[in-house]
């Protein structure tokens, strides 16, 4: 999902004081845990299970959520898909917390849960993404959270099927191209009914040391700050994701991602031995404060990551982020009876396609048709009955 906004580049120049730049700073020192054969094993095993449900409960309930329901109602299809997408998500924060037991550390602000948010995050490794699970499913809105990735993801067996029924939004990384597709895909998200948790790193790619240099020769060829840390922001894509959903929002977050001792990558989130710590420091920016022009917005994202890099800066130098403590741990049994449940519905469909009825295989085989032609075309139902809005012009009304 890196290089979700990768086309989208709008840079402004200035007048700011070009600073002085070191060498960039990648903590990537040595593993923080040894990969054992065990450990091996263990994340073998848990990705083998988490693969293993997502299969089985997208071929047997995503039908009914994104096909029966949603010919009733857009917004209950949404809500039942996203409840049962949250359920099955959280066995990644499961893993990361509670089976690698790398520590999750909250810093910043306390935010208030909110229905429908616009995150914005720095994209320091290929991971970023997954931790900001920890936070979603910490505010209860696990669910509803959706990326922008990049168009060729959508051709991986099985894994496009879920990006497209939780209606992640595809982009070619060509912003002539782009800013259709995501204005098309975000217009369907203006009922104030649906929640929403959109995820969008500016920067359009993980960082590198290479990449931190050419977005450096940049920044000194423009007049812009240099910066350490993360790379100077694109920012077309968030400008159009802020401007289609701006009237409907309630928050925008800020998130700030650090790790110790070393980034890592998918492989070692999987084995559990890396990242030691993972931290989040996160600000709520207040609607009223963002710039509603392109260049004001251009020049607002740029100043929002040089304080991202005075942060990360902080971070290396200290150890930690400010205010600390923002957020409590897991809870353990919930978290284990979340994964009985999903296990023991994981069961129950092996059951059925394995030794019930042969109408349960028609079933599956048809499910997997259904499945393959809706993302193939990039199409999800209709609603028949009713309009998906009359519910919030009635409750206007009202």
């Amino acid at each position: 999902m890196n290089g979700s906004n990768g086309s989208q580049e709008h840079h402004v120049s200035g007048e700011e004081e070009v600073h002085h730049v070191s060498r960039p700073i990648l903590n990537n020192g040595p593993k923080h845990r040894p990969l054992t054969p065990m450990r091996q094993c263990r994340g073998v095993a848990c990705v083998a299970v988490i693969l293993s449900t997502a299969f089985l409960l997208i071929v047997y309930l995503a039908p009914i959520t994104t096909f029966v329901v949603r010919l009733f109602s857009v917004h209950y299809s949404r809500k039942a898909t996203s409840f049962l997408f949250g359920m099955w998500l959280s066995l990644w924060p499961f893993l990361f917390e509670k089976i690698n037991k790398t520590k999750v550390v909250f810093s910043g602000e306390n935010v208030i849960p909110k229905r429908r948010v616009l995150i914005f995050a720095n994209h320091r490794t290929e991971v970023d993404w997954m931790y900001l699970w920890d936070l979603a499913l910490r505010k209860g809105h696990l669910g509803y959270i959706k990326y922008i990735l990049k168009s060729s993801l959508m051709k991986l067996p099985i894994f496009s099927w879920a990006f497209h029924i939780f209606e992640f939004i595809p982009v070619e990384r060509k912003w002539e191209i782009d800013e259709a597709i995501i204005q098309n895909k975000l217009s369907k998200f203006k009922n104030p009914r649906d929640p929403i948790w959109l995820a969008v790193f500016p920067e359009g790619t993980d960082y590198t040391e290479k990449k931190c240099i050419k977005s450096q020769e940049y920044a000194s060829e423009h007049g812009l700050p240099k910066l350490e840390h993360v790379l100077l922001p694109k920012t077309k894509g968030f400008i159009c994701c802020l401007q289609q959903l701006r009237s409907s929002l309630d928050a925008v977050y800020d998130v700030t991602i650090a790790y110790k001792h070393r980034l890592p990558d998918f492989l070692d989130n999987v084995y559990g031995v890396d990242p030691s710590e993972v931290h989040i420091h996160i600000r709520t920016i207040q609607l009223s404060d963002i710039p509603t022009s392109e260049d004001e917005i251009t020049e607002w994202m740029i100043e929002r990551f040089r304080q991202k890099d005075q942060l990360l800066s902080d971070f290396f130098a200290k150890g930690h982020f400010p205010d600390e403590g923002t957020e409590g741990d897991l809870s353990t049994p919930k978290c284990l009876a979340n994964v009985f449940v999903i296990v023991g519905l994981t069961g129950i469909c092996l059951y059925l396609t394995l030794f019930s009825s042969v109408w349960f295989k028609i079933y599956v085989v048809a499910s997997c048709a259904y499945l393959s032609f809706v993302t193939y075309y990039s199409v999800l139902p209709p609603q028949l009955v009713g309009s998906p809005e009359g519910g919030v012009k009635a409750k206007k009304a009202v």
